[in-house]
């Protein structure tokens, strides 16, 4: 049976997730929206739910589950859609730097 990982949506993201249109699809989300909350044995993202129902631990709207394969499912209201997590991009600080040129030929090359 898998084990899902819980990410638990902080409550101020929380908020306007909820107060959002719907939109069905894959949903783009922010790690740092997101605190770790633990696991879930469960074959299916439902039954995650459900054996969460009526816990403290309850799944709530906005909340992700993350199936041990790394496949992201965040619960709406609809039920759960696939997400995936925005990652910033890395900056190495050499991106201003101009690219680096071989020395200048001098004249043709040697012939043979």
């Amino acid at each position: 049976m898998p084990v899902y990982r819980i990410h638990r949506m902080k409550e101020t993201p929380r908020l306007a997730f909820r107060s959002a249109a719907h939109a069905a699809g894959l949903a783009m989300l922010k790690p740092k929206d997101f605190e770790l909350a633990g696991d879930v044995d469960a074959t299916s993202p439902y039954g995650a739910w459900a054996a969460l129902h009526g816990t403290a631990g309850a799944l709530l709207v906005g909340d992700v589950l993350e199936h041990p394969d790394g496949s992201l499912r965040v619960y709406k209201y609809v039920g759960f859609e696939e997400a995936r997590w925005i990652l910033p991009e890395v900056r190495t600080g050499l991106e201003s730097v101009p690219l680096a040129a071989g020395p200048a030929s001098q004249g043709s090359p040697p012939s043979a």
